[in-house]
Order: C-alpha cells, then sequence, then structure tokens
C-alpha cells in the first residue's frame, strides 16, 4: 500500500535529523580535541641533556610524544627530511632549539614552537624550518582546501560512471582516463596556477592520479557489485567518513585515536599523505600511503570487473511494453 505523501515526507525529515545528527560530531569532534598523541619528535644532543629534556617532555604532556633520541643535529634534520619525525628538539650548551617541518604539517609545527618556549622557561628558542611549507601557504590552509574537491569530484566521477556507463571495458577506461586527467589537471592548478606545491610536478601528478584512481575506482566498484547501496558506502568511505579523519589540515597523531590511524587506511587520509610526500619530501615517508592507494584502486577495478560478469551494478528500471491493438481489443 503506497505512503501518503505527509508519511513519506515525516520520514525524510527524520532521517536527514538522524544523518545529521551523525556526521556534525563526526566532523566537529576531531578538530575540537586536536592535540599531541605520540607525535614522532626527535630530542638531539649529549646524552644526560637529552635524558632531562626527554623527561620534561613526557611530564608535560603524558603520553602526547614518541620521542626518538639522536646525537646530533646533522641526524635530526636527516630525520626531518626523511619524514621520520615533526620536529627535532636540539640541547646545546645555548640552551634549547628547534628544527621543524612546516611542509609536514604547519599546524604541528606551530604547536611545537609553541611547547619549546615553554620548556624554555620563556626565554626565546631559534626555530629553524628545515623543510618549509610552500611560500604561498606557509599554514597549510590552501593544501588541505585544495585536497577537499579531489576527493568530491573523485566520488562524482565514480557514481556518474556506475549509472550512466553500462559496458565493463567502457567503465574502467573511463576510471583510468579520469585517473590520468585529474592527476594532470591536478598539478597545473595546484603547483603551476596556485603554487600550494613544490615538488617534482610529475610525481605530483602520480600521486594525485593514484589517488583520484583509488576514490573513483572504490566508488564504481563497490556500486558495480552492490548497486545504489554500494555507492552509498563508497561515498561513507571516501567523503563522508573519510574526509573528517582525513588530518589533510592537521596531522593523523593530533586526533583523538584509534581515529587518526583509522583515517589513514581510507582514501582521503592516505591521498593527502601521499601528496604531502611528493611535494615537499621528494618522496619520503610514501610507503604505506602508496599501499593503501594502489590496494583501494586494485581491488576497485576488480568488483567492476565481478559486478559487470556477475549482472550488478545500476540497471534502469525496464520499460513496460505498449499493448498492441489486438491486446487492446477484446
Amino acid at each position: 500500500m503506497p505512503r501518503s505523501p505527509w508519511t513519506l515526507a515525516a520520514l525524510l525529515v527524520g532521517a536527514a535529523v538522524v544523518v545529521q545528527a551523525l556526521l556534525v560530531p563526526l566532523f566537529a569532534a576531531p578538530a575540537a580535541h586536536l592535540a599531541p598523541r605520540d607525535l614522532p619528535v626527535a630530542v638531539a644532543g649529549p646524552p644526560p641533556a637529552v635524558a632531562e629534556l626527554t623527561a620534561r617532555l613526557a611530564a608535560a604532556r603524558p603520553g602526547g610524544f614518541a620521542v626518538t633520541t639522536l646525537p646530533d643535529a646533522a641526524a635530526a634534520d636527516r630525520a626531518l627530511r626523511d619524514r621520520e619525525v615533526y620536529a627535532a628538539f636540539l640541547v646545546g650548551p645555548d640552551g634549547v632549539a628547534l628544527h621543524t617541518a612546516p611542509a609536514a604539517s604547519p599546524t604541528v609545527a606551530a604547536l611545537l614552537t609553541e611547547a619549546a618556549g615553554q620548556l624554555s622557561a620563556g626565554r626565546p628558542v631559534p626555530v629553524t624550518p628545515v623543510v618549509p611549507a610552500d611560500p604561498d601557504d606557509p599554514r597549510g590552509a590552501g593544501f588541505a582546501a585544495g585536497f577537499l574537491p579531489l576527493a568530491l569530484t573523485g566520488m562524482l566521477a565514480g557514481a556518474l560512471l556506475t549509472l550512466l556507463v553500462a559496458g565493463r571495458r567502457a567503465r574502467l577506461a573511463g576510471l583510468i582516463g579520469y585517473a590520468v586527467l585529474a592527476g594532470a589537471a591536478g598539478t597545473a592548478v595546484l603547483h603551476g596556477w596556485l603554487g600550494l606545491l613544490d615538488g617534482d610536478p610529475w610525481r605530483e601528478s602520480a600521486a594525485i592520479g593514484l589517488f583520484s584512481l583509488a576514490a573513483t575506482g572504490t566508488v564504481a566498484g563497490l556500486g558495480a557489485l552492490l548497486g545504489r547501496a554500494g555507492l552509498g558506502l563508497g561515498a561513507l568511505l571516501v567523503f563522508l567518513v573519510g574526509n573528517p579523519l582525513s588530518a589533510v589540515a592537521a596531522a593523523p597523531e593530533l586526533l583523538p585515536q584509534p581515529w587518526g590511524a583509522v583515517g589513514q587506511f581510507l582514501p582521503v587520509g592516505a591521498g593527502g599523505t601521499l601528496l604531502r610526500s611528493a611535494a615537499f619530501f621528494d618522496g619520503a615517508g610514501a610507503g604505506r600511503p602508496l599501499a593503501v592507494l594502489t590496494g583501494y584502486a586494485l581491488v576497485g577495478l576488480a568488483l567492476v570487473l565481478v559486478g559487470r560478469r556477475a549482472g550488478g551494478g545500476v540497471q534502469p528500471e525496464p520499460v513496460a511494453a505498449r499493448p498492441t491493438a489486438a491486446q487492446v481489443t477484446v
């Protein structure tokens, strides 16, 4: 029995309010509770001074820092360039100095600069950005804002390819073609036009292209296998859940755990980390996000093939045949 318009309207409004109640804390809670949680940092210098400063860091923020001890400033700078730590506290005769990598996270660099001032009892702490952020985007806001459309358009492209393209080969060609073009266009805009990236354009284009293939492949693959429910699940993974947990604007170690770690195993979080590595660190630290995105891309392409063979995907509703004149005539 069909529902009345009043009942349908009430159900739709109720569902929208429930979704809103779930999405607001999902987006707001991680941003409202940013704090270091096992944040990788280094402490370099003479062993007694290093031990003292490490103890002071642990006392100032229990559980906040994962400290690596290093012998000198050269080793600390290598760790920063290899993306092993976010910053290094250097202990010397003149007190504490701080070496940072704002390209990894300007938010973390600012937070640790403040922490260094507190540890030095208010004395000025010299800060050296070993891996600086792009001069046109010193706070990283442009990078984070520019990455969001890449996720959104990837989700939409995967859904449209599933809804509008019936052929298996055509879908696969569309997914791969979109990834190649999205990588080229994204680099042209973010690097060439806006100047928000500062690395090798080919490496950046490959990073954006792989992320785009992972995002579109996930949505299209789930859509091919499960139909419209799969498209919803893909949008959930790629955008609705993946975006707030991605830490593209901060760092995964600043989010409440385990959500910061979970976000790095979703396409947006892995994509943002991979693009930072490609743009500012010559590919250092790219191993895990590269593996995560490759996995999403391969599984998504496989699901497109399996879903097509199994008759999955979103198929148009059959059109009722018109009655013939003989059928109309009794």
